[in-house]
């Protein structure tokens, strides 16, 4: 994150606005312009394509530099068969992510005055932070490569404001809370299994960079097979020393 600006209004949208992919639909407010679950797919809440369409207080004559990007780039992480899809997405076999003017429109409908100039980054740090989540999810279903070697995403959800167990003991203990979560539901071959992500800021390594971040992936305790992958790995980390250092 080259920008701080940019840095600040990502961070600002984790915990504001719910993510573009995401199967719950945010809470009207006052500044919000009308918005019901006929124009947002349910499984992931992306606009349908009528945001792909300028918004009119962003677009002036004058501004070459306010066009935005109506191409959405398609991610490393497959879509699960039982996905239900809008029609521009059915036919992939990724998903696909929400291009700049997208993400402008939904930010818009929060109420803020993005720049249109920013998006390109924001754009660019929210697909990169997607397919780090997905790596770190890919390692914990190594785990089960044997008897799926091919698990999907099934569906998103944005939970900023309810803070996981794990992230209340941290806090307890002296940690900050993380600014913001998702649930992410991977579909093993037929079996639908919960992750939670916690996004923390964190310090940014060698100074180099004005702001960097920290994601805790782990499945959900929502069965003994999660429970046991999470000591297994707690066990090795342990006996690794890792946490010594």
């Amino acid at each position: 994150m080259d920008n701080p600006r940019v840095a600040s209004m990502f961070a600002k949208l984790a915990r504001e606005l719910p993510p573009v992919v995401s199967d719950d639909v945010p809470a009207k407010t006052d500044k919000e312009t009308p918005t019901t679950r006929a124009t947002l797919n349910a499984s992931n809440l992306m606009p349908s394509e009528s945001d792909m369409k300028p918004s009119t207080p962003r677009r002036w004559w004058w501004s070459k530099a306010a066009k935005l990007d109506t191409k959405r780039e398609s991610s490393t992480i497959p879509i699960s068969p039982r996905t239900e899809l809008p029609k521009h997405q059915s036919k992939a076999a990724t998903w696909q992510y929400p291009s700049e003017e997208m993400f402008f429109n939904a930010m818009t409908r929060k109420g803020w005055k993005p720049s249109a100039e920013d998006m390109q980054h924001v754009v660019k740090i929210h697909n990169a932070v997607n397919e780090r989540c997905w790596a770190h999810v890919m390692a914990w279903e190594h785990r089960h490569c044997d008897t799926c070697p091919d698990p999907k995403l099934l569906k998103f959800r944005g939970r900023p404001q309810d803070f996981s167990p794990k992230a209340r003991l941290l806090n307890f203990l002296g940690y900050k809370l993380p600014f913001d979560r998702h649930d992410w539901i991977v579909d093993r071959c037929g079996t639908e299994v919960r992750y939670v992500i916690d996004f923390y800021n964190a310090v940014p390594f060698g100074g180099s960079a004005p702001v960097a971040m920290h994601l805790d992936v782990r499945p959900a305790l929502d069965s003994p097979q999660a429970l046991f992958d999470r000591m297994s790995i707690q066990w090795s980390w342990m006996l690794s020393g890792e946490w010594a250092k």
